[in-house]
């Protein structure tokens, strides 16, 4: 009787691990869904998104869920988006990619080449003086400008007759930023795939952008009560993307970061049935994407001071299939991140836990920069990490395998610390 007992016992906790994953998958499935057009700031997608996170953390049963609004500029491009060169149409996404503090541009250009063999900027500029290279678009390759960064700056201001700028871009996959979309430069910036032409001649262009000064977004926290007051856990990812590029391309963003943005939901949902010794905190942000604008308004307007976080997570692209986990740790995290590779040595979570140097590439980093002990939970190259910032990171691309050992760590973790 009580091994058949035992047997059921696995069997309710199999079949509710199960459904954890269904529910965890489904709602990676809602956010990179063209509902929400990539969950950016142009057709507001992000706070669209962030209102269905609120309601889930809701459901997730949060004893408490609150918006904390603030404010950004951003760029957007949510308009006319189409290129051609020497009369092919090229794909938004795919073929061409705007720097995300571009303006627009609209009409017909020549092209000028730059030759990186044989560079010689004297002449470069004195070619651009010409009456026949008037309003040219300069051609060259996106990590040669960074040899001759004088020039290029140059050729992205007023003080050269160019029309604007054309970067080719030699990995398979363009990607797409939104970090310093809080300015406009003077001229076009466009990034053009491997595959553009180095013999064409011209291009035709029709593209629009949108800057929204003021820009009101929100992040989303969600309290579950412990059986503690003085101390508390928090758990963070950002449900931002990238937005749109044109009316009808968007950036899903299913692991970058529907994933750790689903992650937290199940946690809030598993602490909200198992009532914790401290006080929980789950915050969805948003302007990660915008240079940590979310995280960074938080840590300076915090619900709770962030001396009594006792450890903060921050899931970021957790939806891959790599057996190794990324993770960068704050200093004052060091002593909980030794419990962490011991109980994830003991337990095979993971094959192992590979530790890079503390960067600011998330949400953890204004929280590590006060001093607060975290820890940055990243499932990189896998077979999803290729496409991220990219069209492809879609719910078809991603992964749900590091899910289920992740959460088993963290709770773990913080049953044991």
């Amino acid at each position: 009787m009580k091994k058949l007992l035992l047997i059921m016992l696995a069997m309710v906790a199999l079949q509710l691990n199960a459904q954890n994953v269904e529910h965890y998958s489904k709602m990676v499935k809602e956010l990179s869904s063209k509902k929400y057009m990539g969950r950016g700031y142009a057709y507001d997608g992000a706070n669209k998104a962030g209102k269905y996170i609120e309601k889930e953390f809701q459901k997730a049963g949060a004893d408490e869920v609150i918006c904390q609004p603030f404010k950004l500029n951003i760029n957007t491009f949510p308009g006319k988006m189409s290129l051609k060169v020497d009369g092919k149409k090229l794909t938004p996404g795919i073929d061409f990619t705007m720097r995300e503090f571009s303006p627009g541009a609209k009409g017909t250009f020549k092209l000028y080449h730059i030759d990186t063999a044989n560079y010689d900027s004297k002449k470069i500029f004195a070619d651009l003086a010409l009456p026949e290279n008037k309003d040219a678009f300069v051609v060259c390759d996106f990590w040669f400008t960074y040899k001759h960064g004088a020039d290029f700056k140059r050729l992205q201001s007023k003080e050269c007759p160019n029309a604007g700028l054309i970067y080719t871009w030699s990995d398979p996959l363009l990607k797409f930023y939104k970090a310093y979309g809080e300015r406009v430069i003077e001229k076009p910036m466009i990034w053009v795939s491997s595959s553009f032409p180095k013999d064409a001649k011209s291009v035709t262009v029709d593209i629009e952008h949108e800057f929204l000064q003021d820009y009101e977004c929100f992040n989303v926290i969600a309290k579950v009560e412990g059986k503690r007051h003085d101390k508390c856990y928090v758990f963070t990812a950002h449900y931002d993307h990238l937005g749109v590029l044109g009316k009808k391309t968007y950036y899903p963003g299913a692991h970058d970061n529907a994933s750790g943005t689903a992650a937290i939901i199940t946690l809030a949902a598993h602490y909200a049935k198992h009532t914790p010794e401290y006080d929980m905190y789950f915050i969805a942000f948003s302007g990660e994407d915008a240079y940590l604008r979310g995280s960074e308004w938080y840590a300076e307007h915090p619900i709770v001071p962030l001396s009594q976080i006792k450890y903060l997570f921050n899931l970021d692209m957790i939806g891959d299939n790599n057996p190794v986990q990324y993770c960068e740790v704050s200093d004052p995290g060091m002593e909980g991140f030794k419990l962490m590779e011991k109980l994830n040595n003991e337990n095979k979570y993971f094959k192992s836990l590979n530790r890079g140097e503390l960067a600011g590439n998330s949400d953890h980093w204004p929280f590590a920069q006060r001093g607060v002990a975290c820890i940055f939970l990243e499932n990189a190259e896998g077979d999803a990490f290729q496409y991220y910032h990219t069209v492809m990171d879609t719910y078809k691309t991603f992964f749900p395998d590091s899910y289920e050992p992740t959460f088993k760590l963290i709770t773990d973790f913080i049953e044991k610390y």
